[in-house]
């Protein structure tokens, strides 16, 4: 039986985008997807996803995204040369999760094409200056881009018919408690109780609704908060850690350099630096 080999990928913090025009012949395959959100605009050509048995194909002016855990299978469609096309692997902040409820072709592929052709050019233009912003030697280039980003979901949500489902009040109710109380030991038996929820529905309900699991989440913004704290004030590595909720500085910075591909003390240096 052969086996595909799996494409590398790093984990993403914030975003990573790119701007491709791949030929015939290319292709990825990764088993397990990967720990953040991706989203692909078809400029030229065609791609195609795949997913179990079946395959999507993308044509000029299509979305298509992809759930954290989904299998990611694609690449230029078999009969042509060319797909050029606009990417972005990103961590969605908490606000933008009702907006990534699109239709969905397969658990966790979900594709949109908007039909207003004013609309269609503002979220292409707005993905285009994502993609800019994120490559610029612009100081804080990360939130600029994060900015277009939510321009492209907002522009992308007045075509989705599916938006007013929006994401289970329980789950949102969930992740606000989580966030609440970053610099706490909680458990997710004190989340699940907070909700009205079992452990295992809310685990279900979670990774359904957001593509990611409660724990995971919980860390990631402990994280996301180290950061900020790494950046703004001057508090120890201890400190912080304590501050977000972990026992451990060690352990703290294990996950920090997981996450970030850096240790807590080189990225307060990079930040910086870099103001």
């Amino acid at each position: 039986m052969h086996v595909r080999e799996e494409t590398p990928h790093a984990d993403v913090s914030t975003l990573v985008t790119g701007h491709f025009h791949k030929q015939s012949g290319y292709d990825a395959w990764r088993s397990q997807g990967t720990r953040d959100w991706l989203l692909v605009y078809t400029i030229g050509g065609k791609g195609r996803f795949g997913y179990g048995k079946g395959e999507i194909i993308a044509e000029p002016g299509d979305w298509v995204l992809l759930r954290p855990g989904t299998l990611h299978d694609y690449g230029v469609e078999s009969t042509l040369k060319e797909w050029v096309l606009l990417w972005a692997h990103f961590q969605p902040r908490d606000h933008w999760l009702p907006l990534l409820g699109w239709p969905s072709v397969h658990r966790g592929l979900m594709k949109l094409r908007i039909s207003d052709p004013a609309l269609a050019l503002k979220a292409f233009d707005r993905f285009h200056q994502t993609h800019h912003l994120a490559t610029s030697p612009l100081r804080g280039r990360d939130l600029f881009a994060m900015n277009a980003l939510e321009e492209v979901l907002l522009w992308c949500d007045q075509s989705n018919t599916q938006a007013h489902a929006g994401i289970d009040p329980r789950i949102g109710e969930a992740m606000d408690f989580l966030i609440q109380n970053l610099h706490e030991k909680l458990s997710i038996n004190e989340a699940a109780e907070k909700v009205g929820l079992s452990v295992s529905r809310l685990a279900h309900l979670f990774k359904s609704e957001t593509g990611t699991t409660p724990q995971r989440f919980l860390e990631g913004k402990r994280l996301d908060r180290a950061a900020q704290l790494l950046q703004r004030t001057t508090f120890s590595i201890k400190q912080i850690a304590t501050a977000v909720g972990f026992d451990s500085p060690f352990y703290f910075s294990l996950r920090f350099k997981e996450k970030m591909q850096l240790s807590p003390k080189t990225y307060r240096e990079q930040q910086r630096a870099a103001d």
